[in-house]
């Protein structure tokens, strides 16, 4: 089980429709080009669009389980007094004094320009579970980073 927002969960169903019409459409027409080119045997563009053809099927695969397996959180789900998925936190850098808010979400979701970071990485496993007033404690590879929790709320 995935936990998703609807936003995230709804961009995944449009891609999966896109890449089971589209997608295999336009994949059909690329082997039916590089099949009209002759012997199968050595045609180098006819094989690159069997791999095309077999990394779309994988990911037409891969992305039917992660929505049959998401689930959406709804907010009165969300426990507040500790950092989850879902939850969006406002954190100051102890040593740089700078104030941002993350939002942890699942891998598939995650957006650091969005401020959307997954649960999975190094800094949303470091934040996971803390509270307000406690610090999280991240390994990156320029060094330890100390992020004091300042508040956790839906809308910050």
């Amino acid at each position: 089980m995935t936990y998703y927002t609807e936003q995230g969960l709804e961009r995944m169903k449009k891609e999966l429709i896109w890449l089971k019409s589209e997608g295999r459409i336009q994949v059909a027409n690329d082997l039916a080009e590089a099949h009209k080119k002759g012997d199968l045997s050595e045609n180098a563009e006819y094989d690159a669009a069997r791999d095309a053809q077999g990394l779309l099927e994988a990911k037409i695969a891969a992305l039917e389980t992660l929505v049959a397996n998401a689930r959406v959180l709804q907010a009165d789900e969300i426990d507040l007094s500790r950092v989850t998925i879902l939850s969006k936190t406002r954190v100051r850098n102890k040593k740089t004094g700078t104030e941002s808010v993350f939002m942890l979400v699942s891998q598939g979701e995650a957006d650091l320009k969005q401020g959307k970071i997954s649960v999975e990485s190094p800094m949303g496993k470091g934040l996971l579970g803390k509270k307000v007033s406690e610090t999280a404690q991240i390994d990156t590879p320029s060094g330890i980073i100390e992020l004091e929790i300042l508040k956790i709320g839906l809308d910050l």
